[in-house]
Formats: structure tokens, sequence, C-alpha cells
């Protein structure tokens, strides 16, 4: 088996996030090359050929251009998996190339068993493994689900690439997302609700903990797609990437999305029903109790400090 990883080029940067892809094709123990449209003054630490145009010759992102260089690689190396990150370069130009190669599209993988990449279902709370019919299979991998326990290293040998496409978008800068309200990067401690907090009435229970621990409050996904909690309040990959001192997980499972934007945090407790729960893998301190009944108390004895 072979596989392509598709590495970003943001801002002048290369994304570091490009280690994730070569953890994921660790796991497959396949024959691995990479594709990049960057600067030979920023690459890659990858053992391996890497597939290399000119960042300023095509652009940070041209959709047309980048997916002719793409298939060009892609004709010449045959891989069985072209990889992408789960993120706006990938979300648009994964499809791409998948729709050209007539080849299936595996979204949001999270982990490789028995050879085949997983993916959540159910709004994470189950998984399924996929096996594609296709040669040839597309994937995006979601952020923070693969890594390597130290940085890569290695020097890749590079092949300049060049095309004579064209196309009609232009990249003419980034414009970050206007933060309104609180802004949950900055807080040291976060009490954040999951869908396990029942109903939205049970949210102020997690707000009274917050404002008696001196923190902020956040939600997951579920909580914020329910309109119980504002979205400038969400932590995970749609959300906020928070690194507080404390994070208060009440209610929360641990899907991969969620765990990627808080498992940084210098010291995580989890309250949750169920000893299982994926939030435990993280989590410093696991309260196993019905947070109905342990918020109220813990906030309390808080209080009377």
């Amino acid at each position: 088996m072979k596989t392509l990883l598709v590495a970003e080029f943001r801002e002048g940067k290369l994304r570091v996030k490009y280690s994730q892809l070569i953890a994921f094709a660790n796991q497959l123990q396949t024959e691995t090359a990479m594709f990049l449209v960057g600067s030979p003054s920023e690459l890659p630490q990858f053992n391996g050929t890497l597939y290399l145009a000119d960042v300023g010759k095509y652009g940070e992102y041209n959709p047309a251009v980048h997916k002719q260089l793409l298939l060009d690689v892609i004709a010449k190396e045959q891989p069985d998996q072209i990889v992408f990150h789960h993120s706006s370069y990938g979300w648009d130009l994964a499809p791409r190339i998948a729709v050209a190669l007539k080849a299936a599209q595996i979204s949001e993988v999270i982990a490789v068993e028995d050879g085949l990449p997983v993916v959540p279902v159910c709004n994470a709370k189950l998984r399924r493994k996929i096996k594609a019919t296709s040669a040839k299979s597309v994937l995006t991998l979601q952020a923070g689900a693969f890594g390597l326990e130290e940085d890569p290293v290695g020097t890749p040998t590079v092949v300049a690439i060049d095309t004579v496409a064209g196309g009609t978008v232009q990249c003419t800068g980034y414009e970050a997302a206007k933060i309104e309200g609180v802004d949950l990067t900055k807080a040291e401690i976060i009490v954040s609700a999951g869908r396990g907090v029942g109903k939205p009435e049970n949210v102020a229970m997690v707000q009274a903990l917050a404002k008696a621990l001196g923190g902020e409050y956040g939600a997951s996904r579920p909580v914020v797609d329910a309109g119980w909690v504002e979205h400038n309040r969400q932590v995970g990959t749609t959300g906020s990437t928070v690194t507080p001192k404390l994070y208060v997980a009440c209610g929360i499972s641990g899907a991969i999305q969620h765990l990627a934007g808080m498992k940084k945090s210098e010291f995580i407790v989890a309250i949750n029903t169920d000893k299982d729960a994926p939030i435990g893998e993280v989590a410093n301190v696991l309260v196993v109790a019905d947070l109905k009944q342990f918020i109220p108390v813990l906030t309390e004895k808080l209080n009377a400090r």
C-alpha cells in the first residue's frame, strides 16, 4: 500500500500539524510520499519523497491549480490513499480530488483499526470502520486524532513540480474570526458543559461552578448546536482551542473533536457517570458521579471558603 500525504502552507509558514499526517501513515506502515505547495526554505522533517510546488508561483490556495498539481503527482505515484487534514484546505480540495479520481472519500478519520480508517457516528457516540470499494480513497484526518510521541525528523528528497493549469480564484489574504464576548483562549480556568447536563436549565450549574472557581464557562458542540450556550463559548476543533491551568469537563464524553480543543490544559477534571468515558483518558482526575448532585455540592463548598 502507498499513501500520499498532503501538507499545508499558510500565511508564509509550513503548518506544523503535518506531523499528524506522518503519525497516521506510521500506523498503517505504508510506503509514503508527501505533497506541498510551499517554500524550499521551510520543508517538513520527513524521510521520503516530497513533491514541492513553488508557493510564490502558485499561491497558498488556488483550487484549480492545486488540484492539477496534485493530480499530476497522483498519476506518477499511484497511491492507494490521498490523505488531507480535515481543515478548510482539505474540505475544499479533497472532494475535488475524489471526484476527479472517482474515488471514495472518507472524512474525519479519528483512528486506524485492522488497517482500516475509523470515523465517528451518532454524534461521536459510536465508531465505525470503513473499507472503500474504489481502487483509491481520499481521506481527511480529524485534528488532534493522530500524533507523534516525538517531533518528526528526517530530510526529504525534494522533487520540484510545475503545471500550466490556471485558475480564476486568487487568495488575497486571511481574516481572523471576530471574537465577540468572552475569549476562552485567554481564560485560566474553564468549566464546560456537555450533553450530559441533560437540559438547558442545568447549564446554570456549570456557570455557577465556573464563577465559584473564578473562571469562565464553556461548552461542547452538541450543547452549542442545541442552542443552550452561545457559539463563542464552544471548545473544540470547530470552536476554541484552549490551554487553561484548570479545565473541568461536566457531562462531556470526550469526542475527539472536543479533546483536540482542550487536551493541552495543565490540569483536567472530568465529571461523568461513565467511568469508561473517553474523557477519562486525558483527565488528571475523573469524578464518577451524577453531575446534578455533585456540582451543586462542590459549588457550595467553594463559595463557603
